[in-house]
């Protein structure tokens, strides 16, 4: 008598259904196959980054202490940036040429196919994000007082919070010039209201509520409390949760709203 393996699954959050490790696995490595043809793309999410905090401390080489303030900051909001516009153009791409669709037709989940696509990735952007740390703290000189490993830990979960949101919006675009349309949508408002510019206590309190919700304002929260302390503090683990907390309901948003082909 012979006995045939189950593949592993797992209850996950994305739509309530199980997720497939093997077939996750499978399409995270389709996707980094694919990605690995396409230098552009690589180029774009891992070295983009890298040039403009380069960009940005020269920009303020005869004030390194502004440099100091906003650098470890902004070494958070540019992997945001980087990893939604690819992430949302390639998802957009996969379901306007066919690909999605096909996917779907197979034993495939919503929930395999988002997780697949966030663990390949996150994979990048686990290199993005290491990548532009390493670059503004002992290149450039980025002056922190705690350690530089807690601000690698925000850099790459606001990496992993720019790809779910990717994901998320990728589903309400029909072409890939309404995807970038998205930017100005879902990234702007977070970046003017983040407390970058201004702390956000001085701004009005309309827009001081709004920044409440907004995750990113937590992701330049805990990048400056990296700034301030020697120690991990409870405030840091709480930017960090909710950082974390966003990308994970974005995601499963994304696996809810993923259409099999474009209308």
């Amino acid at each position: 008598m012979t006995t045939t393996a189950t593949p592993t699954t797992t209850a996950g959050p994305f739509g309530g259904s199980a997720i497939n490790h093997s077939r996750t696995t499978a399409t995270a490595a389709r996707v980094l196959r694919q990605l690995r043809h396409d230098p552009r793309t690589i180029a774009l999410m891992i070295l983009i980054p890298c040039v403009m905090l380069f960009l940005l401390r020269y920009v303020f080489d005869g004030s390194p202490r502004t440099f100091d303030s906003i650098g470890a900051s902004l070494l958070g909001i540019f992997p945001l940036i980087t990893m939604f516009l690819v992430t949302s153009i390639a998802t957009l791409r996969e379901r306007t040429s066919g690909t999605l669709e096909r996917l779907l037709a197979m034993p495939l989940g919503k929930g395999d196919l988002i997780a697949g696509y966030a663990l390949a990735f996150g994979a990048l952007a686990i290199i993005q994000s290491a990548l532009a740390t390493g670059l503004a703290v002992w290149f450039l000189g980025l002056d922190v007082t705690g350690s530089p490993w807690l601000l690698l830990l925000v850099a790459l979960l606001d990496a992993l919070l720019g790809t779910a949101l990717g994901l998320f919006v990728s589903a309400f675009a029909s072409s890939e010039f309404q995807a970038v349309q998205f930017m100005p949508a879902v990234i702007f408002p977070q970046l003017l209201l983040c407390g970058l510019f201004t702390p956000r206590s001085a701004m009005h309190p309309a827009l001081e509520a709004i920044s409440d919700v907004l995750p990113m304002s937590y992701a330049v929260d805990g990048m400056n409390e990296v700034l301030k302390h020697t120690d991990m503090t409870a405030t840091f683990v709480r930017d960090a949760l909710i950082v974390a907390g966003c990308a994970l309901l974005v995601l499963t948003l994304g696996a809810a709203t993923l259409r099999r082909r474009t209308p």
